[in-house]
Formats: structure tokens, C-alpha cells, sequence
């Protein structure tokens, strides 16, 4: 399908193409967009977690996403025109951050596979990047229905 092209700063422990097609299909996408994802150490994510959220601790994933009041609508160079990437063909989504030690403990935690975990936070990266959030409790069992229909589509189970 290739609606979002991934840029990333090293190999990853799982297919973020299969995980980015997943999520454009289950939001009804049809625009040229691009993300980027990339896998960081401890260190790195708990110091990003601090000086953009203010929350000193590991995390997992964090997204950083480039448009506001993009939920529930189609993402498309026409209505984004100055909101391209590199190529100046593409709308730039924003970046998801996942560190991957605290994936694998998470997956040993929940008991299921790291390719499953690391699969469910990048879903959780790109509907962040989509402009759905969790804070409130509809938000959150919206945002996880649509992470488990992206799981579906993915055929990476529990």
C-alpha cells in the first residue's frame, strides 16, 4: 500500500511498514504521508519524557505529532500543503519514539510476544500522530479499539 513512508534511525525489532499500512487502512486514509520511528535506550527516552512531558521516568513509546486537528479526518497533501517532508510530496505526520528494553519487559510483564507489544506501541504511535489521545476514558477505549482492530488487520495476537 505504502500511504505512510517510514523513515527510522536503525533496523527495528518488527515491520513498522506492516504496522503504519495497518492503522492508514483503519482510518480510511488515501493521502502520501510520512512518519518516522525510531528505537531509543533508556536513557534517551526518560530524558525526552522529562523535558517534553515533564514526567521523569522510562517510558515506552512517545509520539511527537507535526498537525493538529487531524482526528477523524482524511491527512492529504491538499489540505496540508506546507506540512511535507523532504521529498515535498508527502505529509509529514510526526515521530514515534519507542524504546525497545522497555518493550521487551512489558511483553514478559503482559505475557506475550515482543513482536506483539512493539507492534500494539507503534499503533499507539501513529493514532497519536492521527490526533487521538487518551485522557479521558471514552478517548481511551476509542483509541484502544482502533490499536486492536490495527492488531487484527496485522494478525499479531495476545
Amino acid at each position: 500500500m505504502a500511504g505512510i513512508t517510514i523513515s527510522k534511525n536503525k533496523k527495528l525489532g518488527f515491520d513498522v511498514n506492516r504496522v503504519a499500512d495497518a492503522v492508514y487502512t483503519i482510518l480510511n486514509q488515501t493521502g502520501k504521508l510520512s512518519a518516522e520511528v525510531n528505537s531509543v535506550d533508556e536513557e534517551y527516552i526518560k530524558e525526552l519524557n522529562r523535558s517534553t512531558r515533564g514526567i521523569d521516568r522510562v517510558t515506552d513509546v512517545l509520539s511527537y505529532p507535526s498537525l493538529d486537528d487531524v482526528r477523524y479526518k482524511n491527512v492529504t497533501l491538499k489540505d496540508f500543503p506546507l506540512d511535507v517532508d523532504g521529498s515535498g510530496k508527502r505529509v509529514f505526520l510526526g515521530s514515534i519514539v519507542i524504546c525497545e528494553k522497555r518493550a521487551k519487559e512489558q511483553a514478559k510483564e503482559f505475557g506475550h510476544s515482543l513482536d506483539r507489544e512493539l507492534c500494539y506501541l507503534c499503533a499507539h504511535g501513529f493514532l497519536h500522530l492521527f490526533g487521538y489521545d487518551h485522557i479521558t476514558e471514552e478517548d481511551d477505549r476509542e483509541m484502544r479499539a482502533l490499536a486492536d482492530k490495527a492488531m487484527e488487520i496485522l494478525n499479531v495476537t495476545r
